[in-house]
């Protein structure tokens, strides 16, 4: 049991050195927030809700695994090599291909149900809900932008 909790412990340990470390880590979490939010605007049902954790959840996922071999590389060698190029873009790759997936999703669940335009609806009837909907507008720009460091210890 305790392994076990150790094992969760380094888990979240290597989580919080991605948002800390990597831009595009917060990028899809500032992401997540404002999809999140405004499925819960939109009042998605449970299904609807089960596909967004699960496309977030793979995004997220794909997003860990390309830092995880980006720092692989890097502890292998800081010069410049076509392999290891490669392997980064490969990686890179398949962290586009679940954000372009999640987008699809997003569009399907937001814009076809016409969930999008009933959040757009309740949003302008209470239109006070703008002013905190900015202010974490704003300060999710400066949290993607500002949030972290790049770890200059390799």
């Amino acid at each position: 049991m305790k392994r076990q909790l150790r094992s969760f412990k380094n888990a979240f340990k290597g989580i919080v050195a991605a948002f800390v470390t990597e831009g595009h880590m917060r990028f899809h979490f500032v992401a997540a927030f404002f999809v999140l939010l405004f499925a819960y605007i939109s009042r998605m049902d449970m299904t609807q809700w089960a596909v967004l954790i699960i496309t977030i959840g793979a995004v997220f996922s794909a997003e860990l695994i390309n830092t995880a071999i980006e720092e692989l590389c890097d502890l292998y060698s800081t010069e410049h090599n076509p392999l290891i190029g490669k392997i980064k873009d490969i990686a890179a790759g398949a962290v586009l291909v679940a954000s372009i997936a999640a987008v699809g999703v997003a569009v399907f669940l937001f814009v076809f149900s016409g969930k999008l335009m009933y959040a757009w609806e309740r949003l302008l009837r209470h239109p006070l809900y703008f002013i905190p909907l900015g202010i974490c507008s704003l300060c999710s720009v400066f949290y993607v932008i500002f949030g972290g460091f790049k770890n200059t210890k390799k």
